[in-house]
């Protein structure tokens, strides 16, 4: 491999979109507190003093949605009428509907069990098609690509300096980029670091400039990675007083590469937000991760990259794929006769496994769902490294 440059984004907490991913877990995470086997399917738009909850739930409880996404709104930082988006005065319109009978047939009572017994995890299918990708490498402690990793970590510390008072002129909308360069694919220095930062209107670029690099990027950036070639911007265009959903419109699940790997690993297309557990978009995203990480953890490749396919209605993934970059110890097929071995991939085992029935989503729906460490999720853990090499005989 030659020398190449990698890019990954992350944005706070206050981003529009990320406002709408936060609703929309929210109203989850409400609804799994009285009902775990509840059916939800929640997005959400956001724009200027509007916010539209929209989506298909089955549930027997009920939830005050405009009270919660409100509550949300606050939480996040717009919490007063001079920043031109309230959770106190915004409206809030809801569009609910009950899932479609036509799923909820093929999730209830999934293929494998239909007309015939089975175990609790062949009762469940998956809730819809689609493919699905998890990812690991070794180049961070929590095994995340370094670009999306170091972005992340600035992304929470502006909003940490926002929140504790000691840059009291930030709001809550901002962006966070880095551009780290390779060398035969190892991360060798940061080449790039954007940082855009919504503020007040009387803070003066220097200054924000300044405290940005003091208080953001230096402490974040390793310095054994950046040189006297690294290129710093901060709030690049000058201006960033008009943000959040006034300065654009927010929507659930528009930031998909920023909730896994910076675009360092596939995708398959599926937002993560609003949807239950019963969803593979999400626990089998999730458990994707959980598998690539162990895979990496276990020391059997430097890289991994998992795609799992399904079809709705049918509880065992159709294809199941390892792809080690070539790092891997052992062929990529054995590596993946193992993971399909040692792992349950069925949306039910999933759910038990990973602990996914309980209301664990609004912590997720900013700063990544992957690489998780601090919030103690289920599917960062590296329990079966040991498990996977005894069945490799390793």
């Amino acid at each position: 491999m030659s020398k190449r440059f990698f890019t990954s984004e992350s944005v706070t907490e206050g981003h529009p979109d990320k406002v709408c991913d936060q609703i929309a877990d929210a109203v989850l995470d409400a609804i799994l507190e009285q009902d775990t086997k509840a059916h939800v399917a929640c997005e959400c738009i956001a724009t200027t003093g509007l916010v539209l909850v929209m989506g298909e739930i089955s549930t027997s409880c009920y939830v005050d949605i405009p009270r919660i996404a409100r509550q949300v709104i606050r939480e996040i930082g717009y919490d007063n009428a001079a920043q031109k988006f309230d959770g106190n005065t915004c409206a809030v319109l809801t569009a609910i509907d009950e899932q479609s009978p036509d799923i909820a047939m093929g999730v209830n009572q999934a293929l494998e069990t239909r007309g015939k017994a089975g175990t609790d995890y062949d009762r469940t299918g998956a809730g819809d098609q689609g493919i699905m990708f998890g990812y690991a490498c070794d180049e961070t402690p929590e095994l995340m690509p370094l670009p999306i990793s170091l972005a992340h970590k600035m992304a929470k510390r502006l909003s940490e300096l926002r929140k504790n008072g000691q840059l009291p002129y930030l709001r809550p909308d901002g962006k966070t980029q880095v551009t780290v360069e390779y060398d035969d694919g190892t991360p060798v220095r940061v080449d790039t670091v954007v940082v855009s930062a919504q503020h007040s209107e009387e803070a003066t670029l220097e200054l924000i400039r300044d405290d940005i690099v003091k208080h953001v990027i230096l402490p974040i950036i390793p310095e054994t990675l950046v040189d006297d070639n690294t290129k710093i911007f901060v709030n690049p265009t000058g201006r960033f007083v008009v943000g959040g959903p006034q300065g654009d419109s927010g929507l659930t699940g528009r930031k998909l590469i920023v909730d896994t790997y910076g675009g360092y690993a596939r995708h398959g297309g599926g937002s993560f937000s609003g949807k239950d557990p019963t969803k593979v978009d999400r626990s089998a995203s999730y458990m994707a991760r959980y598998t690539a990480k162990n895979v990496v953890a276990a020391g059997l490749a430097k890289r991994c990259e998992l795609q799992l396919a399904y079809a709705i209605g049918v509880a065992c993934p159709v294809s199941i794929l390892i792809d080690t970059d070539g790092t891997g110890v052992l062929p990529d097929e054995q590596l993946a006769a193992a993971v399909s071995a040692v792992f349950d991939f069925r949306p039910a085992a999933i759910i038990e496994h990973l602990n996914l029935a309980k209301p664990i989503y609004r912590k997720l729906a900013s700063y990544g769902h992957i690489g998780r460490e601090d919030l103690g999720v289920a599917w960062e853990k590296t329990d079966k490294t040991n498990e996977l090499r005894e069945y490799l005989g390793l």
